[in-house]
């Protein structure tokens, strides 16, 4: 059973809303569904890196620290990669 909604209204500039028209047409989908869409994806990933930075305060006030060679080692496998 899918979640009740809601009415909101939103401004955004003439560009954006003409880029949403020819995106909602071009993947027949409603500009209702595609801002809906966009606003959950972007709730859930400021909710995401919240919590991330409440985890890592509640480590650091712990004193779980990475010690240099974890953070060497880390630095190392990242710029190895590229």
């Amino acid at each position: 059973m899918s979640e009740p909604t809601t009415t909101m209204t939103i401004r955004v500039t003439v560009g954006v809303k003409e880029r949403l028209d020819r995106l909602a047409q071009t993947t027949a989908r409603s500009k209702s569904w595609l801002a809906a869409d966009a606003i959950r994806a972007y709730v859930e990933l400021q909710e995401w890196q919240i919590r991330e930075i409440e985890a890592g305060l509640r480590e650091a006030d712990a004193g779980e620290f990475a010690n240099d060679e974890e953070v060497e080692a880390i630095f190392a496998r990242w710029t190895c990669a590229r």
